[in-house]
């Protein structure tokens, strides 16, 4: 009876270690990827190295919900690769190179990569989402010209409000879903005030900051009605109401904050409903602009953070100047203090990634070290 008791006992502890080993197997998901990178003076080995990294962000970035690609913010993925490696390598369980091809001086690898999306896509959405990077997402009922009321998930409003945005160096995404439950879940968050539906948004959109609302409209006065004293009225008076809130992901507690929530109504006049409802939409923009933009700047200056920048190269007063000149030019930067001749502390709202591959991009600065904090650069005019 004793050895059948410990056979039994044996039985169900491997019983338990296959379970907890399907489990965890059950929360990664493999995927072949294919990432390619240029073959710099004949160094295959660092080709190879870049294209891997590029095929592991393309396997990531097919496991997890996310529209924007990296390589659209960073075309470094060295860099990427290098700085991300604590946060996504956690999330990059496993990979295997399947195969590697040259073409002219362009490297090819194809690996299979096992992922867990829920940290990738955390890992991903925290890192690299912008707080510049605004997702907007505001649908409007409206009158049609063929009778009755239709929705618009792109109108006016949300294109004019996405100008002024883009006017002022925001990343404007517009959000508006391809799935109708989508619409609908984004309705009930606003109206209800639940953040599950935005997270999702901040996630999928790489934003720090979210706008959704819902316009709405009413005929106050129709053409043609008695407005007294024996007069009709001329036009048709449309008021158009908008209720929205503007909420962001605060960067240090990672909890979701409203930073601003109103109502705001506009008026239009015109013949027909239609044209009425579209200036009531005109007034609504200029009523609404300067407060978002105005939220949005003020959200940006309380994530700004100093970085150190030290450029190598700079041995006279004018090139110090020359430098000093194209740290300020970069977007975003919002100050610049000179330390000493080469050295300076730039005041940046983003990762700092964005900032030394925005200097890059001009061309004259060489990237040497990075850390969140610290960048060295070669500069070559």
């Amino acid at each position: 009876m004793r050895s059948v008791r410990w056979w039994m006992i044996g039985f169900w502890i491997v019983l338990a270690g296959l379970g907890v080993n399907t489990e965890a197997t059950a929360q990664q998901k493999c995927v072949n990827a294919v990432g390619e990178a240029a073959i710099l003076n004949n160094d295959q080995p660092s080709a190879r190295l870049e294209a891997i990294a590029r095929a592991k962000w393309a396997a990531i970035e097919k496991t997890v919900a996310i529209d924007v690609k990296a390589s659209s913010f960073v075309s470094n993925f060295t860099l990427v690769e290098d700085v991300m490696k604590t946060k996504v390598g956690g999330s990059v369980k496993s990979f295997k190179v399947l195969g590697q091809s040259r073409q002219g001086e362009v490297m090819s690898v194809t690996i299979n990569a096992c992922i867990e999306p829920a940290k990738a896509q955390e890992a991903i959405s925290s890192e690299l989402a912008l707080n510049n990077g605004i997702a907007l997402f505001i649908p409007a009922r409206k009158p049609s010209a063929r009778g009755g009321d239709e929705f618009e998930e792109t109108n006016i409003l949300s294109e004019k409000l996405i100008g002024k945005l883009t006017d002022q160096n925001f990343k404007v995404i517009d959000a508006a879903p391809s799935n109708p439950s989508d619409a609908v879940a984004i309705e009930r968050m606003a109206r209800s005030g639940s953040t599950m539906a935005v997270r999702s948004m901040l996630y999928k959109y790489l934003s720090n900051v979210v706008i959704v609302g819902k316009i709405d409209y009413t005929i106050s006065t129709k053409k043609g009605e008695d407005i007294g004293y024996g007069l009709s009225m001329p036009f048709n008076n449309v008021t158009v109401r908008l209720t929205y809130r503007m909420l962001a992901r605060n960067n240090r507690t990672g909890n979701m904050e409203i930073l601003t929530a109103d109502a705001v109504s506009g008026r239009g006049l015109a013949n027909n409903v239609e044209d009425a409802a579209a200036r009531g939409m005109e007034d609504l923009v200029e009523k609404l602009s300067p407060k978002v933009l105005d939220k949005a700047h003020k959200f940006i200056q309380g994530n700004v953070k100093k970085v150190r920048v030290k450029v190598n190269g700079v041995k006279d007063m004018d090139t110090n100047i020359e430098v000093k000149g194209a740290l300020q030019k970069t977007v975003w930067v919002t100050d610049v203090e000179e330390n000493e001749m080469g050295e300076f502390t730039v005041s940046y709202p983003e990762n700092s990634l964005y900032l030394a591959n925005s200097l890059r991009q001009q061309g004259a600065f060489t990237l040497v070290n990075f850390t969140p904090y610290s960048l060295t650069f070669n500069y070559r005019p």
